[in-house]
């Protein structure tokens, strides 16, 4: 339980920051204009940070938990794809890379 909590806690902050930079950074702009989805750039915020509060809620819901962790992971997923896709370096993946397996390894405590 406590390692779900850990976990649950800080991938939640790590999200609630990445949203709150992109509005106060240009960078996270720039990049989703480098890669051709500033169409769907708000969308993704929006997603990320429905999935941050999710995931704190599913603390107390586990049902939410489970949905939350499993589409921030699925969003991760796609993220590391489009760095792929376009020739970033493992470095720069890295980070969706982590995010993905830890809100999967979220996803898999959620179900025990």
């Amino acid at each position: 339980m406590i390692l779900t909590l850990i976990c649950t806690v800080f991938s939640s902050i790590s999200f609630f920051i990445y949203v709150a930079m992109y509005f106060i950074s240009d960078n996270l702009q720039n990049d989703f204009k480098r890669f051709e989805l500033e169409q769907f750039s708000l969308l993704v915020i929006l997603l990320e940070f429905l999935g941050a509060v999710g995931l704190l809620i599913g603390l107390k819901y586990n049902p939410l938990l489970t949905v939350s962790s499993l589409g921030l992971s699925v969003l991760m997923l796609c993220g590391l794809i489009v760095r792929i896709k376009f020739g970033d370096s493992m470095f720069l993946a890295l980070p969706a890379l982590f995010y993905m397996l830890l809100n999967g390894y979220i996803c898999y405590l959620s179900l025990r």
